[in-house]
């Protein structure tokens, strides 16, 4: 396994693998068994980057969330499991009751949310402190400053180590950096969005969200994190839920001519280097010139060894050049 640190601050950040698991579907679609089975694996293989929320995974009974924290505190008690596994969760999407969408009826951010839901968040995990908290998804309705200001409050107490912002357009993401810059408060270190090789459409509605541009990692995006070394993007759906091994699966704001020609580069390399397409995706990402650490969601432990062996192929700088070239 690789590894690299998140956060800047000396007090908080931590050295994370190159490869984040995705717990999402834990303790609801995935059974206790099999999701203990992959969690086993994923850390016996060095990983130590797990990442869930507060209102995961909601849509599936029609609850509030809360089985995948549920399921992964189960699993440290069971296992013993320490500081050592970084987990990461997010707050501020869970539906204010069940049978309700975070759409509409989302707890936002305002400072007593962040705190309740932060500490609920804590009991399910089994922790003392969150290691990565992140702002789920925008809530225009509470002011950038008592966001900023309710998870610097928590940092402050110990109780959250580095904070992080998910599905935001990067302007908020920025002002809100501000905010906490001016006041010597901590800030958004870790970025979450949506990152693949193959890119959508920002002028539709998209897959994620009505606004087709806020869950994913668009240009403004890219150059941000190019231009300020301390943040990390971690890149949920790589893979596109399957969809490079199943084109059926391919959001619909993927339908455009780009996609053929990016397509037809990938599957150049991955003969190349004989590896699987999917490999070569995340293997880009990992080693890339951006801090990417790319986020994987799995149902098996075959699918998770698919992916870690990502983390060991090395893509030469011609082969970067022309997966970065195709359009």
């Amino acid at each position: 396994m690789k590894y690299r640190t998140i956060g800047t601050d000396p007090r908080t950040r931590r050295q994370v693998s190159v490869l984040a698991l995705g717990a999402m579907l834990f303790g609801s679609v995935t059974d206790e068994e099999t999701s203990f089975a992959v969690l086993d694996r994923y850390v016996e293989a060095g990983g130590s980057f797990i990442d869930t929320s507060d209102n995961y995974a909601f849509w599936v009974d029609g609850g509030q969330g809360g089985q995948s924290e549920e399921l992964l505190g189960r699993w440290r008690r069971s296992r013993g499991i320490g500081d050592e596994v970084v987990i990461a969760t997010k707050l501020g999407a869970r539906p204010l009751a069940p049978g309700t969408s975070y759409v509409d009826h989302a707890e936002g951010l305002s400072a007593k949310v962040i705190r309740e839901s932060a500490e609920r968040s804590r009991e399910r995990l089994g922790v003392d402190r969150l290691d990565v908290l992140y702002a789920h998804i925008e809530d225009p309705k509470v002011p950038l400053r008592e966001t900023v200001e309710g998870f610097a409050a928590l940092v402050a107490e110990g109780t959250v180590g580095v904070l992080g912002v998910s599905n935001h357009a990067v302007w908020r993401v920025e002002r809100a950096r501000a905010i906490a810059a001016a006041a010597g408060l901590p800030g958004y270190e870790v970025l979450q969005y949506a990152h693949s090789h193959l890119r959508p459409r920002t002028d539709v509605p998209g897959d994620l969200f009505p606004d087709g541009s806020l869950g994913h990692a668009g240009p403004d995006l890219l150059g941000y994190l190019r231009d300020e070394p301390g943040l990390t993007l971690v890149a949920y759906s790589p893979l596109l839920k399957g969809a490079y091994t199943r084109p059926e699966r391919l959001p619909s704001d993927y339908d455009h001519p780009g996609t053929p020609a990016r397509l037809k580069v990938l599957h150049e390399v991955a003969r190349e280097t004989g590896a699987t397409v999917g490999q070569v995706v995340l293997a880009r990402q990992i080693g890339g010139a951006l801090p990417v650490v790319p986020l994987v969601g799995v149902s098996s432990v075959a699918q998770l060894e698919e992916n870690l062996a990502a983390v060991d192929l090395e893509l030469t700088p011609e082969q970067h050049a022309r997966l970065d070239a195709a359009h």
